[in-house]
């Protein structure tokens, strides 16, 4: 799929936290020493993490990473998510924004799709990082999505298409308002 657009390889939003289909790897969110946090409860509709991802194998694989720091990014197996593999990333806590919260969760996106490249991996699904307990406000987090994704999407060609699974209608309405905001510069959702 050569030759598309930035927008053309976004694709919209998915409701429900939970990617509908296969992608080469799923972005997760997690805590500092990689307990894995919203996509594998929502992928296997279990309300502990720990127990998914013990019984998928991925707790063992996470262990041997001795953690993430925040605003970086580190690669599993998919085991059995709907992914080839997993990169977790850990996102900062809302601070009042005088903390380098921004940067830091810029640097998530960076990481996770500089990590991609380097797996050469083309199929992707975010979730909102940092959007939920750590207060990061909605809206200033997407647009950061959005800018750090429409970057990649124009450097680098070998990435096919990035959904963004937002956990609830709200988080799902920011991301369609945003992306019709930046349509003018060439990023868009349909």
């Amino acid at each position: 799929m050569q030759n598309r657009t930035p927008a053309e390889k976004a694709g919209p939003p998915s409701k429900g936290g939970r990617p509908r289909k296969s992608y080469d790897h799923l972005i997760d969110t997690a805590h500092n020493f990689l307990i894995i946090d919203r996509i594998f409860r929502c992928a296997k509709n279990e309300p502990y993490a720990a127990t998914t991802c013990t019984r998928c194998g991925t707790h063992s694989e996470c262990r041997l990473l001795h953690g993430c720091q925040t605003g970086q990014a580190k690669l599993t197996r998919g085991y059995r998510l709907p992914a080839r593999f997993i990169i977790h990333t850990v996102g900062p806590v809302w601070h009042g924004g005088e903390h380098g919260e921004r940067e830091l969760l810029a640097s998530c996106y960076r990481s996770g799709f500089a990590l991609a490249r380097s797996h050469g991996l083309r199929t992707l699904a975010f979730p909102a990082i940092s959007c939920g307990v750590y207060r990061f406000p909605l809206n200033l987090a997407v647009e950061i999505a959005l800018r750090e994704t429409a970057a990649e999407l124009r450097k680098d060609d070998a990435i096919e298409q990035v959904i963004f699974a937002c956990f609830d209608e709200t988080v799902y309405a920011s991301y369609r308002r945003a992306a019709q905001q930046l349509s003018l510069e060439g990023i868009g959702l349909p």
